[in-house]
This record gives structure tokens, C-alpha cells and sequence, in this order.
């Protein structure tokens, strides 16, 4: 039996590759987006059937009334994603963050089902060598991270959800992203030559866009066995310093020069490991590893030579 899948944002970065995905599923799809970006995403599935746009915004209620009316699965991915953007509108970044989450936890009907995802940036600052579970203390450094984990709580509280604490996500993606760790290093390596980076030490882990779109599926697939939980969502060998994520990016661009600043403070002190072992437990594993993904990079910034992909 098909399902009726509403998605928020399904015209983003990961929006546009969980879109696809679900359709090659054959699922409905509802799209809710109001195309900020000037992206031309999603128009190559207008043809099927399938497949509804609605051009909107996700904290109009009239708009997200009539997108979810019939879904059986809510997908809110509509955000201002990471704090670099959010401290530029904070207003307009914490009604989208959390109060569009918000609204759908209100208007929706108890058999409805939220598959959401935040981001594993709520850990803040974890303790040295000890890996960040779904049982750690969460500790969000901004304000795009404090909403996230606001909302979390939110539906995990309200119950019939699960939640994805995505790790930084990399890949191509038809509405691209270069602000993200790994697509922005690898940009820099292609077209700059060279980086300098404050506090190489930072770690953090890391996650294909592919994979992101196929952990929903699976969520979808197994909700009724994993709901009401929260779920890192990482690749188990890649908790990486900055440093060690340019070596591994030097092994495909070798001319690529690497330069740490001792000195100068990051603006982003996220610091931490995160453990999956509990969503691997439940027998889901990426297909996509750092490796691969930056040879994708590598192939598609040849081709790729300027700055609109970003959110800041």
C-alpha cells in the first residue's frame, strides 16, 4: 500500500534527494516549498502523477493545513539550516526552525506520523575521547542548534515520531550546498589550492545526503518498531578532526596545501564523537562512505565554479 508522504522544504538540499528517492519508491509526494532560492528542483517529476507542489510557506496554516490533510507520514524539513544563517534572522529563523514544527505538531491528527531531523550539533561540546549517544547531555552552542533540539523535544513529547540527529551531511544534491564541512573543504581544494584552518583538532561526524534520504525510507518502513526515539545518524568511521577530513580530501587532490592557524578562534566550536550504534543496532548502515563522496565532489566542482550553492 502506497503511503501519502507530506514533505516540508522538498525542494532543499536534502529535500530534493528524499523527493526522488520516495517516488522510485512509489509513494505520494507532497511537496511543500517556497522556492527561496530561485532552485529549479522537483520540475522533472511534475510528470508523475504521483508528485504534488504546492509553492508555500511551511508557517502559513492555511498552506500546511491542506498539505498534511491527508498525509500519513510529515517530513518537516523547511529550515533555515545552520547558525552562520539563522544569526543573520534570528526572528525569522526560530519561526521556521521551531515554530513551523510547531504548528504541524498542532494541526496534525494522532495517527499522523513525524519523521524529523535534527541535527547531532546539539551535543554542543562533548568530553574528550567519550562518544556522544542518544543519552547524552545535550548542550547546543547557537541558536539554529537550540531550535532543533527545542523542536525534538517537542514531538518526542507529543509521541507517534521519530527523530534523525543527522551528522554534517555532504554530496551532490540537485539544490546544492557548499556551506556544509566536507562540500565546502573539497570546493576549496578543487578551485582554491589551499585552506588555513582555526582549531584543526574540532571533530565532528558525517553522513552522505543519499544516506539521509534512505534512513528516512527505513524509518518509514520500520516506524511502528522504532517510534518515539531519537537516532544518531552518522558514518561510524568517520568521526573526524577538520584536519584529518583535509588529508583524507589530499589523498584525491594531492596538490592540496593544508595550513593550521594555531591563533585564531573558529566561530564554530562544536567539538565532539557521536556514536550510531544504536540506529546500527536496528540493522540500518550507510551504503556511502566519506571516500566515495569526496571523489563525487572532487568530479562535480570541476564543473561547478561558483558561489550561489550556499545558505550564507
Amino acid at each position: 500500500m502506497n503511503l501519502n508522504i507530506t514533505i516540508t522544504g522538498g525542494a532543499g538540499y536534502i529535500g530534493s534527494i528524499l523527493t526522488a528517492y520516495l517516488l522510485e519508491k512509489g509513494e505520494r509526494v507532497t511537496v511543500v516549498d517556497t522556492y527561496h532560492y530561485n532552485q529549479t528542483t522537483l520540475v522533472e517529476h511534475c510528470h508523475n502523477p504521483k508528485f504534488t507542489l504546492i509553492v508555500g510557506d511551511a508557517r502559513d496554516k492555511r498552506v500546511i493545513h491542506e498539505a498534511i490533510e491527508h498525509a500519513d507520514i510529515i517530513i518537516p524539513l523547511a529550515a533555515v539550516v545552520g547558525a552562520p544563517a539563522s544569526d543573520r534572522d534570528k526572528i525569522g529563523a526560530h519561526s521556521l526552525n521551531y515554530e513551523a514544527v510547531e504548528l504541524i505538531n498542532k494541526l496534525r491528527m494522532p495517527d499522523q506520523a513525524v519523521l524529523y531531523p535534527t541535527t547531532n550539533s546539539g551535543y554542543g561540546v562533548g568530553q574528550d575521547g567519550i562518544m556522544c549517544d542518544e543519552n547524552a547531555p545535550m548542550n547546543p552552542l547557537s541558536l539554529y542548534a537550540r531550535d532543533k533540539v527545542a523542536a525534538e523535544k517537542l514531538l518526542l513529547d507529543t509521541g507517534n515520531v521519530i527523530t534523525f540527529r543527522l551528522a554534517t551531511v555532504f554530496g551532490f544534491s540537485p539544490r546544492m550546498r557548499l556551506d556544509l564541512l566536507v562540500n565546502d573543504f573539497t570546493y576549496r581544494a578543487v578551485h582554491d589550492g589551499f585552506i588555513v584552518l582555526f582549531e584543526h583538532g574540532f571533530k565532528r561526524n558525517y553522513i552522505h545526503v543519499r544516506d539521509v534520504a534512505r534512513v528516512f525510507y527505513y524509518g518509514i518502513k520500520g516506524f511502528d518498531v522504532m517510534k518515539n526515539n531519537a537516532y544518531n545518524v552518522g558514518l561510524s568511521n568517520a568521526n573526524l578532526s577538520k584536519l584529518e577530513l583535509c588529508e583524507k580530501i589530499k589523498e584525491v587532490v594531492p596538490r592540496f596545501v593544508i595550513k593550521t592557524d594555531e591563533y585564531t578562534k573558529d566561530l564554530d566550536q562544536r567539538n565532539y564523537i557521536v556514536s550510531n550504534a544504536k540506529i546500527e543496532a536496528t540493522g540500518y548502515r550507510p551504503m556511502y562512505e566519506l571516500g566515495s563522496g569526496i571523489i563525487e565532489l572532487v568530479k562535480g566542482f570541476r564543473a561547478l565554479r561558483n558561489n550561489k550553492f550556499t545558505n550564507v
